[in-house]
């Protein structure tokens, strides 16, 4: 369901050589400003009467020329709007947004070349974006550098994670430096998200990624200027299309609530409606994940291996325990296909349509219908791609629903258009995609909804190999930086934390840092649509805190943001099911007294049902308290959350 409702006005423009245009967001906080000043382009940002962007420039690099340093301005066009849809993956359901939208005709005096600039204004944050309309004498462009500089008022908190070069699986460690002390020309990966004084965020992203290059931030004196991931094997080519051409938005999600970007949907917002006509096969849910355990089975297991058996083990667990999903990876460090490649990087002979010998892939997927589990597979992006139709075809024969694409590792223009090929093609095909070793989402997954999820973050596979383990000081900045851009895909699951000082690496039933509490939490602090089970079958049953997982949804009616107040400390997020709603605190390292306000709660009686931290929990992490209680709105739950810990609630309408 779409309503579109439009107001358009147009203003007449008196001085087109310097001629201040403004436009505010519908509650008058946030004010966007341009001007050209001697033939060239700027901008700025205010919110609550302080500059957030200072006087920026906007050009772009052509191979024949640049366009922004010799322009004028023609007349502008001002419209406002609210929009209502509905997504069928996200953080509600139900969307309903107001905003202004100015269109800045530009033209340069001697080619006479024209580019729009689209401005889009809303209560939590603006976004623009070029459009380059079909004109005389210009039909196609190869773009060299988008010079869209952020010039940042003062010198914001950064918090962000960096990198050296364009080809990145996009994970690592989060830094939080002063704007001043970033090393120029380092890459600033999206989002980025920057803490100025007065409790203002702001941070920066980009949405409808399509048909362009990844875009990334870098420090150049006292700005910041966008660089985007140039065409393998050269550096000057970033971009080559035919006109007419869009850029993706350049977003600036902005408030004095840092869970106001939390709960923002203005990333879908600048999305296309849904483009899948038919959409009752696509159906969101959680997975299994043996890689990550080491495909454990039981000793009494007959010959556990890529086969029937070891994949019935799993497909009876889910059933016994509403997963909806299982995932057929690999079994040995072998992928469940042929290949003959090494450490999972495809071989010359790759196919992704033919099973190892002994596995029957139509055996598996009729089993598993009967048990009512969806099956999906893994598969190394450059062996699937090159057969990419056949594939696909062979897959909906067999009866899988879905995979994860793994092993990008890019995001210039080249990967984008394949990644968005991949899940057009997929859906013709009725297959979900969960995209691995990708960059971030930029809110395609309203456009195609079977994108149920991307990683592009370091997450708790890592516990397999690295000595050092995952943090919950890790976790918890992925609310304020990765998760603003969308679904955040992670290793979720792992039943087995030990303190500190026990942790190593271990590659079969990997070993946690933080509470078990910590760990459901985590399924509803972080937004992702197909959450992962990783750990094996007898790693959860009659394990506490398994119910839970059992019951979590994974996409959502409703989000509310209810602790922000220690950002990048503690954060605690209401999400809401229907009826129900699912509460969830993660900590970092210091341990805290939660006062949590039900106050979001409807009339009437709720049941909670509250899982917290035990008393003991720094020796046995994996402990836990439950808790059922009747509660109203009016009711004020306090919980100790432990360090490294979290606490879940599931409350049902009585």
């Amino acid at each position: 369901m779409r309503r579109f409702s439009i107001a358009v006005l147009f203003f007449p423009l008196l001085l087109t050589a310097q001629k201040n245009i403004r436009l505010s967001s519908p509650n008058g906080k946030i004010i966007f400003s341009f001007f050209v000043k001697n033939k060239a382009a700027f901008y700025s940002v205010d919110f609550n009467n302080r500059p957030i962007i200072n006087t920026s420039s906007l050009t772009l690099d052509f191979d024949n020329g640049l366009f922004g340093n010799y322009i004028k301005m023609n007349e502008p066009i001002f419209r406002e709007a609210d929009e209502d849809y509905e997504l069928v993956v996200g953080k509600a359901k139900k969307v309903h947004d107001h905003f202004k939208e100015l269109i800045i005709p530009l033209q340069d005096i001697s080619s006479l070349k024209e580019i729009d600039l689209v401005v889009r204004i809303f209560n939590d944050g603006l976004a623009f974006r070029y459009e380059i309309p079909q004109q005389e004498n210009w039909n196609s462009f190869t773009l060299l550098n988008e010079n869209t500089t952020f010039k940042l008022a003062g010198d914001p908190t950064v918090h962000a994670l960096m990198f050296g070069n364009y080809t990145s699986s996009h994970e690592g460690v989060y830094q939080t430096v002063p704007f001043s002390r970033i090393k120029e020309d380092t890459l600033l990966d999206l989002p980025t998200t920057f803490e100025y004084p007065e409790n203002i965020f702001l941070a920066i992203t980009e949405a409808e990624l399509v048909d362009y290059a990844g875009m990334y931030l870098s420090r150049k004196g006292d700005e910041l200027i966008s660089k985007l991931s140039p065409w393998p094997n050269q550096k000057a080519i970033k971009v080559k299309a035919r006109l007419p051409h869009k850029s993706p938005w350049r977003v600036f999600l902005i408030s004095d609530r840092i869970g106001a970007l939390i709960e923002s949907n203005m990333i879908t917002d600048l999305n296309e409606p849904c483009k899948i006509a038919d959409l009752s096969w696509l159906k969101p849910g959680k997975t299994t994940f043996p890689w990550w355990n080491g495909n454990v089975t039981p000793d009494t297991l007959n010959a556990p291996g890529n086969n029937f058996v070891t994949n019935q083990y799993y497909i009876d667990f889910c059933s016994r325990d509403n997963i909806q999903y299982h995932s057929v990876v690999e079994y040995g460090l072998h992928q469940w296909y042929v290949d003959d490649g090494v450490s999972f990087q495809p071989g010359p002979h790759a196919d992704v349509t033919t099973p190892v010998p002994g596995l029957d892939m139509n055996e598996i997927c009729n089993y598993a219908r009967t048990k009512g589990v969806g099956i999906r597979v893994w598969v190394h992006f450059y062996a699937l791609y090159p057969k990419l139709d056949t594939a696909f075809a062979i897959f909906e024969k067999w009866g899988l629903k879905g995979m994860m694409v793994d092993f990008m590792d890019r995001d210039d223009q080249q990967m984008v258009n394949m990644q968005n090929e991949i899940l057009q093609k997929a859906a013709a095909h009725h297959l979900h995609i969960q995209f691995h070793g990708a960059y971030k989402p930029t809110g395609l997954s309203r456009t195609y909804p079977n994108e149920f999820t991307r990683e592009g973050t370091l997450n708790y596979e890592a516990d397999k190999w690295t000595n050092e383990g995952l943090s919950p000081d890790h976790d918890i900045n992925m609310p304020f930086t990765r998760m603003l851009a969308g679904s955040t895909d992670y290793h979720l699951g792992g039943f087995r934390a030990v303190p500190p000082s026990k942790f190593r690496a271990q590659y079969t039933r990997p070993l946690m840092l933080g509470t078990r509490c910590h760990m459901l939490a985590m399924y509803v602090v972080l937004e992702n649509y197909l959450q992962m089970v990783c750990d094996y079958p007898a790693a959860y049953e009659g394990e506490p805190g398994f119910e839970f997982i059992k019951e979590v949804p994974t996409t959502w009616d409703e989000t509310r943001v209810l602790d922000e107040t220690k950002a990048f400390q503690l954060i605690t997020i209401a999400r809401r099911k229907n009826n129900d709603w699912y509460v969830g605190t993660i900590t970092d390292h210091s341990s805290r007294l939660l006062n949590i306000p039900l106050g979001f709660l409807g009339d009437g009686k709720y049941t909670a049902e509250i899982y917290s931290d035990a008393t003991d929990v720094n020796e046995n992490p994996n402990h836990l308290i439950k808790q059922t209680k009747t509660v109203t709105k009016k009711d004020v739950i306090t919980i100790q959350v432990a360090a490294g810990g979290g606490e879940v609630m599931r409350i049902m309408k009585e």
